[in-house]
């Protein structure tokens, strides 16, 4: 498959990592050990990372409203896809020191996530480490149709909350950059239309700037802009009507999603530069 890397695909086997998804005569014993890991790992990492985000650093963030309600109030079977720019590897898990710590704590609540395979799966103690984290490993280059690309739309498909960086890569260059299908893929194939929410930031890479020695600084500004959910029933249907095709849905799909990102960038900008300023909220 074009993209993937000499890594042993067993370190990124989807039914491997993710065992009791795939073979419902699966031990209980086993899927509750994993589940107790798993919230175990969720958990310690939401909490440490709400404090580097809030204490050990200083972070203004808006619109937390927005996504609480999408967390909290939407109907059981309705997915929740998140979707933010990427200028740091700290960004994730950092950026979820927005939520409340009994969003934090509630492993069924909380996010799966997409991961790059090359750099979070690359040996089995990291594997081990994502999987358990909710991370769904990806072969950047394999395109939108990949395992864990249906793995990540059947937990949608299941209700459940997933985030997404859909630039496709950290962006060091800032610059607005072409948002990659996936996402556009995930939306026309939710059995149920998700609630999309977008998210822009800055400042991640005050914290761990993309160079070395990759260390962690202390006492940095970050700004974090979580926007309303974005307006996509009108474009489906639109795309039903005109029996649209899937590779087309997918690309206005994409293109809603990009344009309401790129739109939110503004507002953050303009914040950031007021947090920077030392201006009061």
């Amino acid at each position: 498959m074009v993209g993937k890397s000499n890594l042993p695909e067993e370190l990124y086997d989807i039914k491997l990592l993710f065992p009791h998804f795939f073979n419902p005569n699966k031990e209980k014993t086993a899927t509750k050990q994993w589940l107790v890991k798993s919230a175990f790992t969720t958990s310690a990492v939401g909490l440490l990372s709400s404090f580097w985000l809030n204490w050990a650093n200083k972070a203004r963030i808006y619109g937390q409203e927005n996504l609480y309600k999408a967390l909290e109030g939407r109907p059981k079977d309705t997915p929740l896809i998140t979707v933010t720019n990427h200028h740091s590897c700290m960004d994730e898990p950092l950026i979820w020191g927005c939520l409340k710590n009994k969003h934090l704590t509630n492993n069924s609540l909380m996010r799966w996530a997409l991961a790059a395979h090359d750099i979070c799966f690359s040996n089995k103690f990291h594997a081990l480490f994502f999987a358990l984290g909710k991370s769904i490993p990806i072969v950047r280059g394999d395109g939108p149709n990949q395992p864990g690309m249906d793995f990540a739309l059947d937990r949608l498909n299941e209700g459940s909350w997933l985030h997404l960086y859909p630039e496709g890569k950290v962006n060091e260059s800032k610059e607005n950059i072409r948002v990659k299908w996936g996402v556009g893929r995930l939306i026309s194939e939710c059995r149920v239309p998700p609630i999309v929410v977008p998210i822009y930031h800055f400042g991640m890479d005050s914290i761990l700037p993309n160079r070395k020695p990759y260390i962690p600084h202390l006492g940095q500004k970050v700004t974090v802009v979580i926007g309303k959910p974005i307006a996509i029933n009108d474009t489906i249907e639109e795309l039903k009507r005109n029996n649209a095709t899937k590779e087309e849905a997918k690309l206005a799909l994409t293109n809603v999603v990009q344009k309401e990102l790129f739109k939110l960038r503004i507002t953050a900008e303009i914040f950031h530069a007021k947090h920077l300023q030392g201006a009061s909220k």
